[in-house]
């Protein structure tokens, strides 16, 4: 299966959670936006959303909207880490985790390489 026929069938089947997030980081110009597909390779979640932000302003600016949007829904996170210094912030959502990072910190931990055997879904609109 093509790559661009993979990632249209991901985008079928993204749970409706995950889409809000997604949309919700582009409402604040989250960049580089990538949804690894973990459920055949791990057992504590399915989808890791990985972004950056340009700022820690801007990356507590998308946890914050991410975090209302998803509470519009009913959806609260198992845990939110990384607010103060906000150069990596991890919203643990269980079924899904979200990934904002600076530049630098998203190039250091390099977590698509990590898990560069995942399903990969980019959302650069």
């Amino acid at each position: 299966m093509s790559s661009s026929r993979t990632q249209k069938l991901l985008k079928k089947i993204l749970p409706r959670d995950v889409k809000i997030s997604i949309k919700a980081a582009q409402d604040i110009k989250a960049e580089n936006i990538v949804v690894l597909a973990l459920h055949e390779l791990s057992s504590f979640t399915d989808y890791f959303i990985v972004m950056h932000g340009n700022s820690g302003k801007q990356n507590i600016a998308l946890c914050n909207n991410i975090e209302r949007e998803l509470r519009n829904i009913k959806v609260k996170p198992l845990s939110v880490e990384g607010r103060q210094h906000a150069e990596w912030v991890l919203m643990d959502y269980g079924n899904f985790i979200i990934h904002i990072f600076t530049p630098d910190m998203r190039q250091y931990y390099a977590l698509e390489k990590l898990w560069g055997d995942a399903p990969k879904l980019a959302y650069c609109e």
